[in-house]
């Protein structure tokens, strides 16, 4: 089964990834795709270079960003290979505990409804 586990941040935190995590970060990335656990993973860009669109009442918006009502938002995502809920909620924990103590980020995780 598939995995969507979405890591939000607080962009406005202004916190950047050091040097040292993205180490960290490319060998558990490396490691989990050779295993088959990671399918796809990426980082998003800021809220500030992105675009909202909406559909409401049959009429279509376009919103640039920033999207400055929004406290939370998604920074990265990760799409993950595993034989039950628990075993994805346990691999996003894996990329969790790369950030170390000084970062304040949570994950959502939630199966996809994949047809190969």
């Amino acid at each position: 089964m598939r995995y969507l586990s979405m890591i939000r941040i607080d962009e406005r935190s202004g916190q950047e990834p050091s040097e040292q995590l993205m180490q960290d970060m490319g060998k558990l990335i490396e490691e989990l795709t050779r295993s088959g656990a990671l399918v796809s993973t990426a980082g998003l860009r800021p809220t500030s270079e992105g675009v909202r669109v909406r559909l409401r009442n049959g009429k279509l918006t376009s919103t640039d960003g920033p999207f400055t009502e929004t406290k939370e938002v998604i920074g990265g995502y990760a799409v993950l290979e595993a034989k039950s809920m628990q075993e994805a909620v346990e691999l996003t924990k894996r990329f969790l505990r790369v950030h170390g103590e000084e970062w304040d980020i949570e994950c959502e995780v939630r199966q996809l409804d994949y047809q190969p």
